[in-house]
């Protein structure tokens, strides 16, 4: 009877050790990487933009698989809305850290990059930057990586096109959020040292108005040449718009952070944003990869174009997989940002389509700035050797 019964028990162990055989071998670990941007507001497209990216490659590192160390890793995106407000960004990255254990968090807006900062190389939490700002790496963050190039970069031809085209007196009506600050405080005397003359400074509180026509109103009454604009492309295309509605015949210079393309979707086209000067949009871009990548996204997205919100952040996420390959960990914040220069440098021109060139030891990306203008209500790549 005893003998019976031990045959039955190791029976039953032996068959559920052959059934669990196979689940074992396919056994993935879940690695949470968090987002905290805006997904609600004035600003919520650009989060989203920012977050379609972020999920579009962890579905493709998923899809390829994954091995990190020689475990199958599973990436998964834990989205939080801060309503760009910094405070919230701060709590939510704690929250990422605590209740999801996330290695890293990309954070898309300047003031919520520097709340988290206070607290990330304690909480051993990678910091994915989307923003522009110097000071964001000039902190010397050991944990941090800033994604674009610096906007500083942007200032001498925003500057020299816009002058040589218009005149000498801008408007300043951008945004009233800390990086539409940093641009204004870095464009001032720039444009001053140039021989320009602000005549007029009105910013406006882009993420929550949706009427700018006493702003703008402000700030035309100063007869500018030139309107110094931009916040997050929506409410920017609604301060284009309302510009020309109450006869403003200038031209734009519009901040990084606003999209031409997404712009001229609120003012009814480019005729609008006629002699303006931006960053190119991706979807003007003739790369035959960014092509590519653009009729993929259109496809697994019916109806939306691809913004660099999108892109720059598809393309980080992927460096991102590839550096956790490189340290052999998924969840070592510090081995990880030690492998994102050799990641990025690694990626190939299908994925890296704008030609990231790696990440300097601050923890900035480099990689060559694309300007457009539009002209004859069309968007045109504007060479940086034009400006000569």
């Amino acid at each position: 009877m005893q003998n019976t019964r031990r045959n039955t028990i190791l029976a039953t162990l032996a068959l559920a050790g052959f059934a669990l055989a196979p689940a074992a071998a396919w056994a993935q670990d879940v690695v949470k990487i968090g987002y905290s941007g805006p997904l609600s507001g004035g600003a919520a497209l650009y989060g989203k933009n920012v977050l379609d990216g972020m999920q579009m490659a962890v579905e493709e590192i998923n899809a390829a698989g994954l091995d990190v160390g020689g475990k199958k890793i599973k990436l998964e995106i834990v989205a939080l809305d801060d309503k760009y407000n910094p405070s919230e960004t701060a709590i939510n990255a704690q929250r990422l850290v605590q209740e999801h254990k996330a290695p890293a968090v990309l954070v898309p807006h300047s003031g919520g990059i520097f709340a988290v900062q206070t607290s990330n190389e304690r909480q051993k939490l990678l910091l994915l930057a989307y923003s522009s700002v110097p000071q964001i790496t000039a902190r010397n963050n050991k944990l941090t990586l800033r994604i674009p190039p610096e906007f500083t970069e942007y200032i001498e031809p925003f500057t020299k096109y816009t002058m040589g085209k218009w005149g000498k007196n801008v408007g300043l009506a951008p945004a009233d959020h800390d990086y539409a600050k940093a641009w204004v405080a870095a464009f001032k005397p720039a444009w001053e040292k140039a021989g320009g003359k602000v005549v007029a400074e009105n910013p406006m509180s882009y993420n929550k108005a949706a009427d700018f026509y006493s702003g703008v109103s402000k700030v035309i009454a100063a007869k500018p040449d030139v309107m110094f604009i931009g916040g997050a492309s929506e409410p920017t295309g609604l301060v284009v718009k309302q510009a020309r509605e109450l006869g403003f015949k200038g031209g734009f210079i519009l901040i990084d952070q606003a999209k031409a393309d997404e712009v001229a979707k609120v003012t009814g086209g480019y005729t609008a944003l006629e002699g303006s000067i931006g960053v190119l949009p991706v979807v003007d871009d003739p790369d035959p990869n960014t092509k590519a990548f653009v009729e993929r996204y259109r496809k697994s997205h019916p109806g939306k174009d691809p913004s660099s919100e999108v892109t720059l952040n598809y393309v980080t996420v992927h460096a991102l997989a590839q550096a956790m390959k490189l340290a052999g960990s998924a969840t070592d914040a510090t081995a990880i940002r030690a492998q994102l220069d050799k990641a990025y440098k690694g990626l190939p021109p299908t994925i890296n389509f704008h030609g990231f060139k790696g990440v300097d030891a601050k923890g900035g990306t480099a990689f060559d700035m694309r300007l457009a203008v539009v002209e004859g209500g069309k968007v045109r790549e504007l060479k940086p050797g034009e400006l000569k």
